[in-house]
C-alpha cells in the first residue's frame, strides 16, 4: 500500500464525523480480478500479515488508500463514461481518475499484476516509479465499478473503499507471476469462488464476493452500484444511481 499524502487524509465526507474523536475516513480502491469467469471462476486474493494494524491475518483483495499523486497520473485511456459517472456521485473530493489510478497501483504493488498499456513514461511519481520502469502506463478500460463500502466506526483505520472488477484476460502481465509484488500480502493465489468464502475474510469481503458470484459470468458494470454504509446513523445498502435497498 502506498503512502497517503496529507491532502487525502481525512476525506471531506459527511461520514467522517468529528475528526477530534472519530477515526478519519480515507478514500481507497480495491481490485477484484476474476479468472475463467464462464467455466471455473477464481479470484485473486492474498493474506494480510498477522501483525498488520488493519484486518490482520485476513484474506483480502489487493487494494489500499488513494495517494496524493494518483490524481495526476497520466492514464493510458479515459475512465469509461458510465464508470466515471458513478464514481463521481457522492465522491467527496476523490476524482474518478484518482480512484482508478489507485486501484491499478495497489494491484501492481501488492500482486505484481499490470493493468496497463506499453508506453514510455518519464518523471513518474515515486509510488509509480516501478510501474513506469516496467514500461507501462495505467489503463482503466477493463475496470468495472461494482461496489462501495465504508469501514464501520470503531476500527483503527476507516476507508471509503471503491471495489473494481476486472477480467484477468485484460492483464498485461503473467497472471501466475507474483515475483514483482511487495510483501504486504502473502499466499497470493487464484482461489475458486466455491472455496473463497470459507477463508478467514473480512465481513465486507464476504459480502462483495457473494455479490460478484451472483452475477457470474457477467463482469460488466452494474446499472446501480451498491454502497454499504457503516456509520452511527445508518447501516444499509443504498445504490448509486438508485434508491436505498
Amino acid at each position: 500500500m502506498g503512502s497517503v499524502s496529507p491532502a487525502t487524509e481525512p476525506c471531506p465526507s459527511p461520514f467522517c464525523g468529528d475528526i477530534m474523536s472519530e477515526t478519519p475516513i480515507r478514500h481507497a480502491a480495491t481490485v477484484i480480478l476474476v479468472r475463467n469467469a464462464a467455466d471455473a471462476p477464481s479470484v485473486l486474493m492474498g493474506q494480510r500479515s498477522a501483525g498488520a494494524a488493519f484486518m490482520p491475518g485476513k484474506f483480502v483483495f489487493p487494494g489500499g488508500a488513494v495517494d496524493g499523486a494518483d490524481a495526476a497520473v497520466p492514464l493510458a485511456a479515459a475512465v469509461p463514461e458510465h464508470c466515471a459517472a458513478q464514481l463521481a456521485e457522492m465522491s467527496y473530493g476523490a476524482s474518478p481518475e484518482a480512484l482508478v489510478a489507485a486501484a491499478i497501483r495497489e494491484l501492481w504493488e501488492e500482486t505484481g499484476q499490470i493493468l496497463g498499456r506499453q508506453a514510455n513514461w518519464s518523471g513518474a511519481p515515486q509510488d509509480w516509479a516501478s510501474f513506469a520502469s516496467a514500461g507501462y502506463r495505467p489503463d482503466p478500460t477493463a475496470l468495472s465499478f461494482v461496489f462501495r463500502a465504508l469501514t464501520p466506526p470503531g476500527r483503527s483505520r476507516r476507508f471509503d473503499a471503491r471495489f473494481f472488477l476486472a477480467d484477468a484476460e485484460a492483464l498485461a502481465s503473467d497472471p501466475d507471476d507474483f515475483s514483482p509484488a511487495s510483501d504486504e500480502l502473502s499466499h497470493l493465489q487464484w482461489i475458486p469462488f466455491s472455496k473463497a468464502r470459507s477463508l478467514d475474510l473480512p465481513f465486507i469481503t464476504s459480502i462483495v464476493l457473494a455479490e460478484i458470484a451472483s452475477r457470474l459470468p457477467d463482469l460488466s458494470a452494474p446499472e446501480n452500484v451498491p454502497f454499504f454504509l457503516n456509520n452511527e446513523e445508518e447501516s444499509l445498502i443504498k445504490h448509486l444511481g438508485g434508491p436505498p435497498a
